[in-house]
């Protein structure tokens, strides 16, 4: 409601509720946030821990691990800063082209603020001192099979890394567990994914199965952890062209989402834990 509110606000003094990005204010508060605050509070029961590492506002860059054929880690996060964090900022997240042109999905995805990876978007996110997600293992992390379950992929060329320090942006390392459980996936049917014009085609224990319904996500119980800030001192930014140095920060930035997995997973009593 508080949301709502200040919504309401925004429009009655005509500054605009969908940005040049395509993130809808008043779409994402009537719609969306109600299924999302669904899915976190009652489905996923999230559990979160060092919400204050998020900074009220400014420029900052969350960097997560990445998990099921259809990741919800991304919204998980995405509704913890807005139900958990005073400020409720939005999440921009960079994602891969295949989901900003699947149909049905590409339109919601945009509503909900989420943006086409690539430099320029980046850079321009970053500079009007948004709250930029990424997520580094990309494909690697959501085509994972159960046996692979959180051991980390590898992080890419280290994107990200270049663009904090580019932007001399604080690097917030977040953790999830549970998104391996909401679709285990066995096997990988690449041949079929490849004449889908899919990136895969995951076998699950009900998907293809069960049809529609083995889409549905098994209710594993999310944790979340937002770790302390990776921070930069000024004139960092000339260093974001160096190959050694980007690929140290890629790999520190890993170990330490790695190790903070190990924790949560320690934390867990049982994946369907109430």
């Amino acid at each position: 409601m508080v949301r709502k509110s200040a919504t309401r606000k925004k429009a009655a003094a005509g500054q605009p509720l969908v940005d040049d990005f395509g993130l809808d204010e008043e779409f994402f508060c009537e719609y969306l946030e109600p299924l999302l605050d669904f899915l976190y509070t009652r489905w996923f029961r999230v559990e979160v821990s060092g919400i204050e590492n998020v900074p009220e506002s400014g420029r900052a860059l969350l960097v997560a691990n990445h998990s099921g054929p259809l990741p919800f880690d991304g919204p998980m996060i995405r509704q913890a800063i807005f139900k958990e964090h005073p400020s409720r900022r939005h999440v921009r997240y960079l994602v891969l082209k295949w989901l900003c042109s699947t149909p049905f999905l590409a339109p919601l995805m945009h509503k909900m603020g989420f943006v086409l990876a690539c430099r320029e978007n980046a850079r321009s996110l970053l500079k009007r001192d948004e709250l930029v997600g990424v997520f580094p293992e990309g494909i690697k992390g959501t085509s994972k099979l159960y046996k692979d379950r959180y051991r980390l992929a590898r992080f890419g060329r280290g994107g990200f890394a270049e663009m904090a320090l580019e932007a001399e942006a604080p690097i917030i390392p977040v953790a999830v567990v549970g998104g391996e459980e909401t679709y285990p996936t066995f096997a990988q049917v690449y041949p079929l994914a490849k004449l889908l014009k899919l990136p895969y085609f995951p076998i699950t224990p009900t998907f293809p199965w069960l049809g529609l319904l083995g889409v549905l996500p098994l209710p594993a119980k999310f944790f979340i952890h937002f770790g302390e800030p990776i921070r930069f001192k000024k004139g960092a930014s000339s260093k974001a062209d160096d190959y050694i140095t980007i690929n140290a920060l890629s790999d520190m930035v890993r170990e330490r989402i790695q190790r903070e997995v190990q924790k949560l997973l320690a934390r867990r009593q049982s994946v369907f834990q109430e």
